[in-house]
This record gives C-alpha cells, sequence and structure tokens, in this order.
C-alpha cells in the first residue's frame, strides 16, 4: 500500500508524476497556505508533507505528527526557519530542503535590484508609463555608479559568494563578515573580511545573504544605519526580520540611505499601509529570489527526493537535521 504525503501547494507536472510513483497524495488547492489547523489535521494523517517557506510547521504540528505516523517533512525551500527542527529532531522526523540549487538564480535577484536601485530603473519606469519625460538636465534621474564602488556582503556562503563573482565583472571592491572567514572564497574572490562595523562605513552598496537566526534578527537597526555612509544602497535578499523596517524608512526618508531594493519583508506579504510604500526609492519585490522556471523545478525535483527517501527508511539526500535519526523508535 503506497505511502500519504499532503503537498501545501501544487508543485510542477514532473515532480507531481514522480511522486505518483510511490505516494498517494493530495496537494492544497489554494493559492494562500493552509491555516495551522489544516496543517494539525493532515499530520495525523498522512506519512509525509511536503511543505513551502510559508507554512508554519510548528510543534503542534510536529507533535500529532510524531503520535501518528508522519515521517518526513521536505520543504521546497533552502530556508527551513518556519519549521520547529528542534521540534522535529526530538520526534525523529527528519525534516529536508533544497540548498545550493538557487545559489546563482537569487544571486541574479540580488544583482538585478542592486543595478535598479542605483540606476533609478523603477522610477525611471514609472515616469514613463504616468507620461512625464523630463527635460534633459544635469541631475535629472541621476543615481549610484556601481563600477568601482565598494560592495559589502553580510553573510558569505554560497549567495554572498556568488554576489562578489558577479562584482568582480564590476571592478568592485568586496568587502564580507560573517561569523567565520573564508580564506579560500577570499583569495578566489579578491573579497576582505572586516567587521561589520568597518563594512557598514565603508560599503557604498550593502547586500545581506546570511541566515535569519537569534543573533541575525532586527541586526540592521537604528544604530547599525548610524554607522552607514551618506548615499548608502541596502539590498535584502534573505529575510526582512534582519532589518528594522521603520529605522529603514526614516534613513531613507532622510536621505542618509539613497535607496534599497527588497525582495523579502517582515511581515511577508508587506502590509498594504507600509511607508516604505510610499517612497519611490525603494524597489521591492514579492519573494522571487528562487522564481526562474530551471531552478524552481529543479527545488521541486531535489523536494520529492527527500520525500521517497524519508518514505522508504533512507537517508534524507539534503536533510537539515540528521540528528533526528538517532532518536527513532
Amino acid at each position: 500500500m503506497k505511502k500519504k504525503v499532503f503537498l501545501t501547494r501544487s508543485i510542477f507536472p514532473e515532480a507531481i508524476e514522480r511522486l505518483l510513483q510511490f505516494a498517494e497524495i493530495e496537494v492544497w488547492s489554494e493559492n494562500c497556505p493552509p491555516p495551522v489547523e489544516v496543517l494539525i489535521q493532515k499530520a495525523a494523517e498522512v506519512d509525509g508533507m511536503l511543505t513551502m517557506l510559508t507554512d508554519p510547521i510548528n510543534a503542534n504540528v510536529i507533535h500529532i505528527g510524531k503520535q501518528n505516523h508522519l515521517k518526513v517533512i521536505s520543504q521546497m525551500a533552502v530556508g527551513f526557519d518556519n519549521i520547529d527542527v528542534p521540534s522535529a529532531t526530538s520526534a525523529g522526523i527528519p525534516v529536508g530542503n533544497t540548498p545550493g540549487v538557487l545559489t546563482e538564480t537569487t544571486a541574479d535577484l540580488a544583482w538585478a535590484l542592486l543595478m535598479a536601485a542605483a540606476r533609478r530603473v523603477v522610477e525611471g519606469n514609472n515616469e514613463v508609463h504616468q507620461g512625464i519625460w523630463r527635460p534633459w538636465g544635469p541631475d535629472v534621474m541621476c543615481g549610484r555608479d556601481v563600477y568601482g564602488a565598494t560592495l559589502g556582503l553580510i553573510g558569505f556562503g554560497r549567495i554572498g559568494q556568488a554576489m562578489a563573482a558577479r562584482a568582480k565583472g564590476f571592478n568592485m571592491k568586496v568587502l564580507y563578515t560573517q561569523r567565520h572567514r573564508d580564506l579560500d572564497a577570499e583569495k578566489k574572490l579578491g573579497a576582505n573580511f572586516v567587521t561589520l562595523i568597518d563594512l557598514l562605513q565603508q560599503s557604498d552598496f550593502i547586500s545581506l545573504h546570511a541566515y535569519l537566526s537569534p543573533e541575525t534578527k532586527g541586526m540592521i537597526g537604528a544604530s547599525q544605519f548610524e554607522e552607514m555612509k551618506p548615499g548608502v544602497i541596502l539590498i535584502n535578499t534573505a529575510r526582512g526580520a534582519m532589518i528594522d523596517q521603520e529605522a529603514l524608512y526614516q534613513n531613507l526618508l532622510a536621505g542618509r540611505v539613497a535607496a534599497a531594493g527588497l525582495d523579502v519583508s517582515d511581515p511577508e506579504p508587506i502590509s498594504k499601509d507600509s511607508p516604505l510604500l510610499s517612497l519611490p526609492n525603494v524597489v521591492i519585490t514579492p519573494h522571487i529570489g528562487s522564481a526562474s522556471i530551471q531552478t524552481r523545478k529543479r527545488m521541486a525535483m531535489m523536494t520529492v527526493g527527500n520525500i521517497e527517501a524519508g518514505l522508504t527508511g533512507n537517508p534524507l539526500p539534503y536533510c537539515v537535521n540528521p540528528e533526528a535519526y538517532s532518536n527513532r523508535k
């Protein structure tokens, strides 16, 4: 008898076809994420859950799953801060994710946001669509040079390093900060390890690529903005909660921050009355860092691979909590 899997969103037909080879599936049919009550109900009924970053897989969901026959949670994302991983580990339930596959795609978007914010692309596009075409003038729609500028990277993992590689083509000086130095990456990419304060003080562009954790939550707040160079441009494709959005708004309004490019916000979706939406120098996209067709298809297949391994009792190819296996009974 085939195992049962609940999908919190429909995925690509190729991935569905592979799932059906070894499992019975139920797909949440709505565009919005299933409420936690539904997740709890399904955790009591299925052997595997295929989840998205927007699904609150909390301790209650996992507890119910453990009491029944939930064997695996496989998430179609690199991040997993929506999942109570410690609870899953204690319950002996492995959690899978999709690392590595979206590195270049996310870096592409981060670079697009950097260029758009620097050269005021969205502002110019909006003016043209509104029938505004200002006469040429020395300061009309002037932005910031990217070539030869200094780029500060907060987080220097795969995506941060992919940004550094792109910056080399623009002859940028690259600074980075994270918990540990990466000497090999420094040599390969010509990047320089600095403290956070030094990075804030020296960078013309700052781009966030760290994981959300208790240490990084709210790490860019009022005091950090005071350390930044006047006219800095801030890019965030990591997690919205890393930035104090009110402090960002105030510094954009005051002109200390020239522009921002954001693919993430806190909360998501961003509130319709967020003051950030009133500013022309803020480019905001709806968390589409991995949103290329090729990348999303690869992510879907990786997610299915994790599900298949979990249902057959094999180690997940991409497991965020391998300690869970020692807690299985």
